[in-house]
């Protein structure tokens, strides 16, 4: 399946967010966002569907797409759009449950054939980040470019990207990029967005 265009996921955290989710994601989706993925895996699976199930009218009003980062079977239950697997997850499991038409993305951390079976790879960290301090080492620039060669489908870079890094994301080959943190945490979210979407052009 195709990613959203453009090709700007953001992936929420209400914990870091300096409004609630609902005002967020409106926001962000009316300065031209399409893709948001629910991250909020220390909820239990009946509060994570309930929360999909609230946002996910403020998607389909935008004609944005909706997905989460966890288990298949939680976003099927919330009528979601598709999901995105931590590194090493059974993708062709998710890919069962969904069904076609869905969108099925893993995370990985260093390059590698990407499994058959995914849309998408999200390449993480490519720069240091606030919103997980501990993950890395930073994959940088070359290490990026190492992963797009190496994937055989769309790359989505996450980690430290602001609107002044990301150029360098895009000319290493990523598909697009996907931002957490500085989305959240901003003030004014649309802002920030929209500050995303000219750097993507």
């Amino acid at each position: 399946m195709p990613l959203p265009s453009p090709p700007l996921l953001l992936i929420t955290d209400r914990r870091q967010a300096a409004r609630p989710l609902d005002e967020v994601l409106a926001a962000a989706f009316d300065a031209g966002c399409r893709w948001a993925s629910l991250r909020e895996k220390d909820l239990p699976a009946a509060e994570q569907v309930a929360l999909a199930q609230r946002l996910l009218p403020i998607a389909r009003r935008f004609g944005a797409t909706l997905t989460l980062h966890g288990a298949p079977e939680v976003a099927a239950e919330a009528g979601l759009d598709g999901v995105h697997l931590p590194d090493g997850f059974d993708a062709a499991h998710a890919r069962a449950v969904l069904g076609p038409g869905t969108l099925v993305g893993i995370s990985q951390h260093r390059p590698g054939a990407a499994d058959p079976a995914v849309d998408y790879v999200i390449a993480a960290p490519v720069f240091l980040t606030a919103s997980k301090p501990g993950y890395g080492p930073a994959l940088g620039v070359a290490g990026l470019k190492a992963m797009v060669a190496a994937a055989g489908c769309p790359v989505i870079a996450l980690g430290g990207i602001a609107s002044q890094g990301l150029p360098d994301c895009l000319e290493a080959g990523a598909a697009g990029i996907a931002v957490m943190g500085g989305v959240m945490r901003a003030p004014d979210p649309g802002a920030e967005v929209t500050a995303l979407l000219d750097a993507l052009g």
